[in-house]
């Protein structure tokens, strides 16, 4: 089996003479966390690494932990039991530790008067706490819950937007041994109380509402219509972000925020967890059923989450992080257990990039100084329609690293990120993984020199490879993105469901992990995500990813987004529709469609040519703007589009059946 190699010049790992688009300094290399890590082990490139995590596990974890910091109320005493089968490895036995020790207490004593969080609304308003400030409201919370019934194993949700008391109710929750589940704050109450039904949940903690694009977004009627369907909730804890003094409260379930909070002790025991012990339940949408309640237990997220800020992302202490993303998608609390982990400063952000104008995310780095910086390529591509001039108005400076997940590259939007905004010095860590995995199983570092859309390689001590349809490992061609042994983040199972947990991921092929991502490692040696299974399309045979075929069309000066689909065809087996929003200014026409149409045959092929290129308004997107190609294929083949929760914009369904009507 292949694997990459460190990179220490322009050369390939693949081929001599290759050059790259990102290449380490040396100053990147030597100082870079993920070179000391290898340096402890002994071990001079990124294949010895990975060497070691397979052959000697143990040492390879247990060195891990210790590398990036994390405290032990007790160490364990054996590192992993398989005994149960691979898919319900337990790990760190007879460890125990708390996440908010490790997040807020330790560093309350280490760096009081550090910055913990900096939060920055809509309306330009600022808070910030510091590490002893995060640490005393953390406890208050716990106490507060506490005094609400909250205890061991019960199951809190929290639908917040991203406000400092968000980072405060997380880990109060863990430090009670209460059992938190993220919900993204743009849920409608069917879909919120499908998933606190499914969890018993007995307390909500939402905020009256939140800014965007400048207008109030209320959230506690939405909260009372969750309550009608939930009876397992006793208390809805409401934060006031809004200060709307008119916001309907029901005695005495309703409790506001900050009155139970605020003559609560700025201390609180903090629960002797287990480390196999569940602390956040994190719900995901596929196409079909109900939602999976992905199972994280104290030694697995936030150990995941840290190690991979640290090792791909090189996040260290002075570091400020911001993720453009919402507590209910993955990358919410991974930032606050990774960056609070680590003792960096956590950026967090009310509101949208572009507004109130199209400079408003670079404005936020410039003010707040923010060095690792990470969003979804669809964003990039959504702020690059605006030009160069917002981001050249600001000081970009303090940034050292760029970040991205959710979606495949296009290249076009990957070298203006790089370049205007990098300013080519910052290497963009592509990172893809999931709500399963904990955080990445493909990732990028500073050690290793990149092209456009590309990943280093596996994060440190993932097992990745990549299969043909025979479970046989492939090079330079694409096949199913799997993992072949264990980690400490893997879910531990989806809440009281088994089964479904075996045949989403464990069933193909055995004690293999199959996540459902089309992968490549190419000819530069480097891998590439070409798009979700459920996604590909496969044309008289020959099958594609949608992100080709979107790089081909946005790679037009006239097309801002785009989205490509299979539809039945009596033929083809498939045939390629594509949707493509195009750049202000622009209108559409036939002469335009047979371009865009001639854009993909060119790089396609004659045989993928597209059945139609459609225009429209919008593409159906989450809240971290990753574009759901699901419900495009559905709406327009008529079909039920399924679970429209995580859904940001409903208008793009209106726009969808517009382009449909039409034909």
């Amino acid at each position: 089996m292949a694997h990459h190699r460190m990179m220490r010049s322009v050369t390939s790992p693949g081929s001599a003479g290759t050059s790259f688009a990102w290449t380490p300094t040396p100053e990147q290399l030597e100082s870079s966390r993920l070179r000391a890590f290898m340096t402890s082990l002994g071990v001079e490139s990124l294949d010895g690494l990975n060497d070691i995590a397979r052959r000697d596990p143990e040492r390879f974890w247990s060195a891990t932990v210790d590398d990036i910091g994390i405290g032990w109320r007790e160490r364990p005493t054996r590192m992993r039991d398989t005994s149960q089968g691979l898919p319900f490895t337990r790990w760190w036995e007879g460890g125990r530790l708390n996440l908010a020790t490790n997040a807020a207490d330790r560093w309350a004593d280490a760096k009081p008067g550090a910055q913990a969080v900096v939060w920055e609304g809509d309306d330009g308003s600022v808070r910030s706490w510091t590490y002893a400030e995060l640490a005393a409201e953390t406890a208050r919370c716990a106490n507060a819950l506490a005094e609400l019934g909250v205890t061991t194993g019960d199951v809190v949700g929290l639908c917040l937007p991203m406000i400092p008391e968000t980072v405060a109710t997380f880990l109060a929750c863990s430090k009670l041994g209460a059992i938190v589940t993220p919900l993204f704050s743009g849920y409608g109450a069917g879909a919120i109380a499908t998933r606190l039904r499914d969890c018993q949940a007995t307390v909500l903690v939402v905020a009256d509402g939140f800014l965007r694009r400048g207008s109030p977004v209320p959230m506690k009627a939405v909260a009372d219509e969750v309550a009608a369907q939930t009876p397992s909730l006793r208390h809805i804890v409401v934060v006031r972000r809004l200060g709307n003094l008119d916001t309907a409260m029901l005695a005495p379930r309703d409790v506001w925020y900050d009155e139970i909070t605020a003559f609560q002790p700025s201390s609180a025991a903090t629960h002797d967890s287990p480390a196999d012990e569940p602390f956040m339940l994190i719900y995901t949408s596929g196409t079909t059923g109900r939602p999976k309640g992905t199972v994280h237990v104290q030694g697995g997220f936030p150990i995941k989450a840290t190690q991979d800020m640290a090792h791909c992302f090189d996040v260290r202490p002075a570091d400020r992080l911001l993720w453009f993303t919402d507590i209910g998608w993955m990358m919410g609390p991974w930032a606050i257990c990774g960056a609070l982990t680590v003792g960096a400063t956590l950026v967090l952000f009310e509101g949208v990039p572009d507004h109130p104008g199209p400079d408003r995310l670079w404005a936020v780095v410039e003010r707040h100084r923010v060095s690792v910086l990470g969003v979804a390529p669809t964003v990039v591509r959504a702020l690059m329609r605006h030009g160069d001039p917002p981001v050249g108005a600001h000081d970009m400076s303090s940034l050292r690293v760029l970040g991205s997940s959710g979606e495949p590259w296009n290249v076009d939007p990957w070298l203006w990120f790089l370049e205007r905004v990098g300013g080519g010095r910052c290497p963009i860590i592509n990172y893809s993984g999931g709500t399963e995995v904990s955080g990445g199983i493909l990732g990028g570092n500073m050690l290793t020199a990149l092209n456009p859309c590309a990943f280093a390689g596996p994060c440190p001590g993932m097992d990745a490879d990549v299969l043909d349809e025979n479970g046989s490992s492939v090079r330079g061609r694409v096949g199913e993105l799997v993992v072949r042994s264990p980690w400490p983040g893997m879910t531990q199972g989806f809440w009281r469901d088994r089964e479904r947990y075996l045949d989403t991921y464990w069933s193909r092929w055995p004690d293999v992990w199959v996540h459902g991502d089309w992968a490549e490692v190419a000819a530069d040696g480097l891998w590439y995500i070409r798009g979700r299974s459920d996604d590909t399309i496969k044309v008289a045979g020959k099958r594609l990813g949608p992100s080709e075929v979107e790089s081909a069309l946005v790679a037009h000066g006239d097309v801002a987004e785009a989205a490509a689909i299979g539809v039945p065809d009596p033929l083809k087996g498939e045939a390629l529709v594509c949707f493509v929003v195009l750049k202000p200014g622009t209108s559409q026409s036939l002469e335009l469609r047979s371009q865009l149409e001639a854009c993909v045959t060119t790089e396609m092929g004659k045989a993928l040519r597209p059945k139609a290129v459609l225009v429209i308004d919008e593409l159906p997107k989450t809240r971290n703007a990753k574009v759901l190609r699901r419900i495009v294929r559905a709406v327009y083949l008529g079909n039920d589009p399924g679970d429209l929760s995580s859904l940001e914009n409903h208008s793009a369904l209106t726009a969808l059946e517009k382009v449909r009507a039409s034909g």
